[in-house]
């Protein structure tokens, strides 16, 4: 990595049909914009995951920037994936402090977490991504990707769209029309376009109508403005964010242990999305991605930040854009560690107003999901075979639904852990047990992969 990116085309405009490959980069002006929009894609969750977990919401965007650098040194620049904050571990935090757990156990259990992918990396890095890949076949995968994307649909209806639903409505019109319509450089940043205009259609709705009364970003039902930049009034201009450093508690980490499970998948189906939709072969870079996710994870919680992950918010602006440059992604870094240190540049993308945060994910959180489905398309997956629909079928309304499933008091599995877990060991152990003809084995033969069947 470096600068080693060559420019594509004129660095201005990609003709109709082509893409920006990882290795190439627009003119600076135009990646930085780009890097820029990708801090907007992962802000939101970026900054309320830590918030949910009781964290500071400003290291971790400065964190998250510093983990992206050290992801895409340690994958040579190859795989496009942005690191924000993982929401994976929203509930674990919660289980941890009713049980009695401060802060430093929340983050403790967070590196120990981090160190096991670390671990596991290194593993599949050693052994071939064909261990993930045995695990993880294509019909796993895709619905493993599926479930990320749309389990993120709850977050739209709940939390963004109801705070202003006409707003929601026309920044996602706006968004959608940008994104097929406009010609040129404009269609790879209608959703920085979309964010803008959603920003300015608020500010005049404020003007027109007053005050709206709906819920507001902590979901009490007030009379409040759309756009409210009080806090961007009181925030200093230059802060450092506190730090503290982890302590270890068995009982602690043990609750944490099990998304580890989770992280792998995840890994494994954005390296999947990433590399369907640039055509690279990314399964030699798959050990690289998972160990430097754990090392990324090591770093942020060692600082006092939340665990970190690679997000499905940016691999949603990529399907969008077509523009898969890591130099973006560096940009974007760039940004997250200059805002990390910056409290009022925090508070401005914070006041976002949650109707537009809701117009724009509608869009986003879909086409994530969707690459699941062009995972199963690519690969020629045959739903019709029972063994690959039942437990993938199971997996994904558990993981959309967030259907829950609790051990004890004070340990759970739901959303996308339980729905991961079903659709993984729903698949292998269906294989385990199935008929020949639905396995795609026949009397005397080894074990084959039916998920290429056409």
């Amino acid at each position: 990595m470096g600068l080693g990116w060559t420019v594509h085309g004129d660095g201005r405009t990609p003709a109709p049909g082509e893409v920006v490959r990882p290795g190439e980069r627009l003119s600076w002006p135009r990646t930085a914009g780009l890097g820029a929009q990708h801090v907007v894609a992962m802000f939101g969750a970026t900054f309320v995951a830590p918030v949910l977990m009781g964290l500071d919401p400003n290291l971790a965007v400065m964190l998250s920037g510093v983990a992206t650098m050290l992801f895409l040194l340690v994958t040579r620049g190859r795989i496009p994936s942005y690191l924000g904050s993982s929401l994976a571990f929203v509930g674990v935090a919660a289980s941890i402090r009713s049980a009695g757990g401060g802060t430093a156990a929340v983050t403790g259990a967070m590196l120990v977490v981090g160190a096991v992918l670390f671990a596991v990396g290194i593993a599949v890095h050693a052994l071939g991504a064909r261990i993930v890949h045995a695990v993880l076949p294509p019909v796993v995968t895709g619905a493993v990707v599926m479930i990320i994307g749309f389990n993120l649909a709850p977050v739209v209806a709940r939390t963004y769209w109801p705070q202003d639903q006409w707003i929601a409505l026309l920044t996602m019109a706006f968004t959608v029309t940008a994104m097929v319509v406009a010609r040129g450089f404009a269609s790879r940043i209608a959703v920085f376009l979309g964010l803008i205009f959603g920003y300015v259609a608020s500010w005049v709705a404020d003007r027109l109508f007053g005050r709206i009364h709906s819920a507001d970003a902590s979901g009490q039902v007030t009379d409040h403005w759309r756009v409210d930049l009080s806090g961007v009034r009181h925030a200093d201009w230059f802060g450092l964010p506190s730090l503290h450093g982890p302590h270890f508690e068995a009982s602690a980490v043990l609750l944490a242990l099990p998304v580890v499970i989770a992280l792998i998948a995840e890994n494994a189906g954005h390296v999947k999305a990433v590399a369907e939709m640039t055509g690279d072969d990314l399964d030699p870079d798959l050990g690289r991605a998972i160990a430097a996710d754990g090392a990324a994870s090591v770093l942020a919680t060692a600082a006092g930040g939340p665990a970190t992950t690679t997000y499905a918010e940016n691999i949603g602006v990529m399907a969008a854009t077509r523009v898969y440059s890591t130099a973006a992604y560096l940009c974007a870094a760039v940004f997250a560690v200059l805002f990390g240190l910056s409290p009022k540049f925090g508070a401005v993308v914070a006041a976002v107003p949650g109707g537009v945060l809701g117009g724009i994910t509608v869009v986003l959180y879909g086409m994530i999901g969707l690459l699941g489905a062009k995972i199963w398309n690519e690969n020629r997956v045959d739903l019709g075979n029972p063994l690959n629909l039942v437990p993938t079928a199971a997996g994904i309304i558990i993981g959309i639904g967030g259907v829950s499933l609790r051990f004890t008091s004070d340990f759970a599995l739901d959303g996308i852990p339980l729905g991961t877990l079903v659709t993984i060991v729903g698949y292998h152990g269906l294989r385990f047990f199935a008929p020949a003809h639905l396995t795609g084995r026949t009397s005397g033969d080894g074990p084959s992969d039916p998920v290429r069947r056409a």
